[in-house]
């Protein structure tokens, strides 16, 4: 029901009781009205008996006239008595008047009570009603958007309804979501494996082919370095795993940024050297962040590897600072940037670029994403005006 019909419902309830409770006190009031009009008369009489006994016959004719008493029933004690009158023989009129408006009041009021309480239990009925159909077009999988049906006792309930059917909708999204992004990830995994397995399998087939001892080392090394690109995707995928099912934990720690980007680079030092890169990473003030030391560094690592891929020389350079919202970290190279057509899909797992380096399994940045987001952090890659790729870390404070 809505706020007027409530109100008509309220009201309805207020008139019965009422108007129960106006007959009940005025047949009260009555019977002692007539007890009142009794005692005076009785006293009136009395005192007129005593002073002129002779007026009995006038007092007598005059109560006749206007009571059904018959002077049959004579009491002692009192003036009318004498005239044997009773209380009820003044008050019969008055009785029989107030026994029918009694009975039409409570008449009228049981009706008025018994109506709107019929019409309290039918909307009652059909909100109950609404919502279980509503309930039964939810399990078939057909229901539309929840309307409110207005402000009374079933609202909150309405409500919370609404709420569970929402979180119910938004779990099966997620649940329909996770599963294709599992039949995609299947099918990366599957397209990743088979190439190191291939490679493995080939190498294989060329030594049984070709005994030399030299042509073997060489297949040796070709199946090492396959075997080790297997080795990285399981330690990859594993990861993934971990982090999808919210088995891995991170730490809330007190880290310095410098401390930060400087370990990540001495990670990458030998790496660094035989590309011919350095790393700048200039020293501007303590500036600390609440993040897990070990796997910030391992995403860290990893965009620094990723600079490293496409700089093709000169240096990786390396700036931070906060505001009260957030600390940022930059990381770019001097290289050409991006392809503009890699940008939106840079973080996307197995995804490899236009330049990737050959033996690379693209979930490197996809893992630094991962792990950057599961902190209250993101990641953002863009190209630099004055040219080289550009990642942008934020980590957003708690408010």
């Amino acid at each position: 029901m809505n706020g007027r019909k409530e109100i008509l419902v309220t009201l309805g309830f207020v008139l019965s009781v009422s108007l129960l409770s106006c007959v009940v006190t005025a047949l009260l009031v009555s019977r002692h009205d007539s007890r009142h009009t009794y005692a005076l008369l009785n006293a009136v009489c009395t005192e007129v008996l005593e002073q002129e006994p002779e007026a009995d016959r006038i007092i007598s004719s005059v109560l006749k006239e206007y009571t059904s008493g018959d002077g049959n029933h004579v009491e002692k004690g009192d003036g009318l008595s004498e005239f044997g009158y009773r209380q009820q023989d003044l008050a019969a009129l008055s009785y029989r008047q107030n026994a029918f408006c009694t009975a039409v009041g409570f008449f009228l009021g049981g009706a008025l009570f018994a109506v709107t309480f019929w019409y309290r239990n039918q909307k009652e009925a059909m909100r109950i009603q609404a919502l279980t159909g509503y309930l039964e077009q939810v399990n078939l999988g057909k229901a539309a958007v929840f309307s409110s049906s207005g402000e009374d006792d079933f609202a909150r309930l309405e409500d919370e309804i609404y709420k569970t059917v929402t979180g119910l909708y938004e779990t099966r999204d997620a649940a329909v979501q996770v599963k294709n992004d599992f039949a995609k990830n299947l099918s990366n995994i599957a397209h990743q494996v088979k190439t190191p397995l291939t490679a493995v399998s080939l190498s294989v087939q060329m030594m049984e082919q070709n005994p030399d001892s030299q042509y073997q080392r060489h297949h040796l090394g070709q199946i090492q370095k396959q075997l080790s690109r297997l080795f990285r995707l399981e330690e990859a995928l594993l990861l993934l795993s971990r982090l999808d099912s919210g088995t891995l934990v991170f730490r809330k720690d007190k880290v310095d940024v410098f401390t930060l980007l400087v370990l990540a680079a001495d990670n990458l030092s030998e790496l660094f050297a035989d590309a011919g890169i350095s790393a700048e990473i200039p020293e501007l003030g303590e500036l600390a962040v609440t993040a897990d030391l070990e796997w910030t560094m391992e995403a860290v690592i990893n965009l620094m590897k990723n600079c490293m891929e496409h700089a093709a020389g000169g240096t990786i350079h390396c700036f931070y600072a906060q505001n009260p919202l957030y600390t940022e970290i930059l990381i770019w190279d001097e290289g050409k940037g991006f392809a503009k057509e890699d940008l939106p899909h840079l973080f996307e797992r197995f995804y490899r670029g236009q330049d990737a380096k050959e033996g690379g399994i693209g979930i490197g940045l996809a893992l630094a994403k991962e792990i950057m987001e599961r902190q209250n952090g993101t990641i953002r890659a863009k190209n630099r005006p004055e040219g080289g790729a550009c990642f942008e870390i934020r980590f957003y404070s708690n408010i």
